[in-house]
């Protein structure tokens, strides 16, 4: 046996036993007449000692001759350390080596193995390998295992059933691109890796499975971010005969068993939110709400005035920073300054100081009195003490905007708490969305989300102003699940598919098996999707989803350890009957 214990395992009511231990060598310490070593698995660090009084000259001398990482198997006897070490929990003993073998020598790692290392993010990522072996990634992935575990184990117990879906499918307009897979034996055509399993979900349903689910990898080939990759994973969710209503409540209930179970958190009703109210309030469909810093829209109290800025805007909208008029004019000139960048796109921000004494200071005092001020402070909820910011200009573009300097001040006043948690829902999001450069609608969500039931007729009125029967589950300023209510029925669908654009012929042609399958009796169904990685990545109190991935690709889409993509031989391109037209 390679060992009797783990590195972890070993206290003082072990003292006298004989044990043996395998793993890598953490750091060696040479007195000379003494020589200690760390021994470390993933389980823990236990300090190892030769002692020349005591161990063979043979033994010795093969202690000096171990470097980092070596890998090791000694056996040996427990004893008490002379010099305790209270923050290890094998930091009241030792192991008193009587023997060792070298399983493996090993080069000096290009960073340190700690939890504080020198290594950068790229050099780190092509050594992912050793870089896993340090506590803060290792733990991160032991991290992930329990969510995915907590997940599988609250879904089987409500009688979902877990399903493998194909990765290798057809090309289905999804709103990004798809990564196409060359077949061989079909010369000139193509699999697609799937964006999401949706349509084989819906066809889950259509067979009678009742509740699916699966934990599954998607691809998208799109722009990348820190919170985003190529490859994802989603927990994917199906049920049938349900309503939205059926569907909040299931996994509503996932998330609380899992911020009570990761996190020891419990949370009351989560809050629901329409799309519409989001968008006023916060700015976005996602709002973080673990702080205050409401929009409060000024347009009738700010403008008519002589601020022509403000009297030609589509918005005028505020915020009340909670304490901020401690803000030096400095600060605030840098804040300004953040706003004008070309990522946020503002043309400036006016101030307004809530002073103690319950008088305001303004930067458009000329225009405005401290009756107008008082109105603006109490449009906003700003008490005294804090600071008004206000922008203006078009209506998303601005909401967009008050939104990002929102998350930046939140950010700075450390009203970000990774140990706070509030999840709300929103709900009642548009059904279609126009797109000016091809003049048509597009599906805000994808093609088979249902409309609003009363609402189905005013598609031919009105399209824009249908609503979808679909929800997204939000967490601290993150979507982490979306989803709907699906169209069971060919005429709804069709009509659907009529309304996005699509010929009777692009519609078989591209979702035909569906359409078949609608046929056949397809039941009222509907669920939702969430993305694991950022779920993993907000339970763990971390921004970064590459943190909680083993092999992540950087920003760039390659996989800097495997050097991937790269280039395949010309036999294969012959094979799949391909030629490369590559961009000067």
């Amino acid at each position: 046996m390679y060992r009797s214990h783990k590195c972890g395992d070993l206290r003082a009511q072990h003292i006298g036993e004989e044990v043996v231990l395998s793993g890598w060598i953490q750091k060696i310490r040479d007195k000379g007449f003494m020589v200690w070593a760390d021994l470390r698995d993933r389980y823990g660090i236990t300090q190892l000692i030769f002692d020349q009084e005591r161990s063979t000259e043979a033994l010795m001398e093969l202690s000096r001759t171990l470097g980092r990482e070596f890998v090791v198997q000694i056996k040996g006897t427990v004893i008490e350390r002379e010099s305790k070490n209270p923050d290890m929990p094998t930091g009241d003993i030792e192991i008193l080596v009587a023997e060792m073998t070298v399983l493996n020598d090993a080069q000096t790692p290009p960073f340190t193995i700690e939890d504080e290392t020198d290594g950068g993010e790229d050099l780190r990522m092509k050594y992912r390998y050793l870089d896993i072996r340090r506590n803060p990634v290792k733990n991160n992935l032991i991290f992930r295992h329990r969510v995915t575990n907590a997940v599988r184990n609250f879904l089987s117990a409500q009688d979902f059933v877990e399903v493998e879906t194909p990765y290798l499918i057809k090309s289905t307009p999804e709103g990004a691109r798809d990564f196409v897979v060359p077949s061989r034996m079909n010369e000139g055509q193509f699999y697609a890796l799937p964006q999401s399993p949706q349509t084989f979900k819906q066809l889950l349903m259509v067979g009678g499975l009742d509740k699916y689910f699966q934990i599954v990898k998607c691809f998208r080939d799109e722009d990348l971010r820190a919170d985003r990759q190529p490859e994802f994973t989603q927990i994917d969710c199906e049920m049938s005969f349900v309503t939205q209503e059926d569907i909040l409540n299931t996994f509503e209930g996932l998330t609380r068993h899992l911020l009570k179970e990761i996190n020891g958190v419990e949370v009351g009703a989560f809050p629901r939110m329409t799309f519409d109210d989001a968008m006023k309030r916060y700015g976005n469909d996602k709002p973080d709400i673990r702080f205050g810093m409401e929009f409060g829209e000024l347009n009738d109290i700010a403008q008519h005035k002589e601020f022509n800025v403000f009297n030609s805007a589509e918005l005028v909208v505020g915020i009340a920073v909670p304490g901020a008029n401690t803000f030096t004019r400095k600060e605030i000139d840098k804040l300004i300054d953040w706003v004008k960048r070309p990522q946020i796109g503002a043309k400036g921000m006016v101030y307004v100081r809530c002073n103690e004494d319950g008088s305001f200071k303004s930067s458009v005092d000329k225009f405005y009195d401290q009756a107008d001020l008082a109105a603006w402070a109490e449009r906003t909820g700003a008490k005294a003490g804090d600071l008004i910011g206000v922008l203006s200009g078009d209506l998303n573009a601005t909401r967009a905007q008050m939104s990002a300097l929102r998350m930046e001040l939140a950010e700075r006043l450390g009203l970000r708490k990774a140990d706070e948690f509030a999840p709300l829902w929103v709900v009642d999001f548009p059904l279609l969305e126009w797109d000016e450069d091809t003049e048509r609608y597009h599906a805000m969500h994808h093609p088979f989300t249902s409309p609003k039931p009363e609402q189905i007729e005013l598609l031919k009125t009105d399209p824009g102003a249908v609503k979808a029967n679909a929800y997204d589950l939000v967490l601290n300023g993150n979507e982490i699940g979306g989803g709907s209510i699906r169209i069971h029925d060919k005429a709804t669908q069709a009509m659907m598919f009529d309304y996005l654009g699509f010929t009777p012929e692009e519609a078989k042609a591209q979702f035909g098996f569906l359409m078949n399958a609608f046929e056949y009796g397809a039941p009222p169904h509907g669920g939702i999707a969430f993305g694991l990685d950022r779920l993993v990545s907000i339970l763990g109190g971390q921004e970064t989803i590459r943190d909680f991935i083993a092999f992540p690709k950087n920003n760039s889409g390659r996989d800097v350890m495997i050097d991937a993509p790269a280039p395949i031989d010309p036999e294969q391109l012959d094979e799949l009957s391909l030629a490369l037209n590559l961009k000067e």
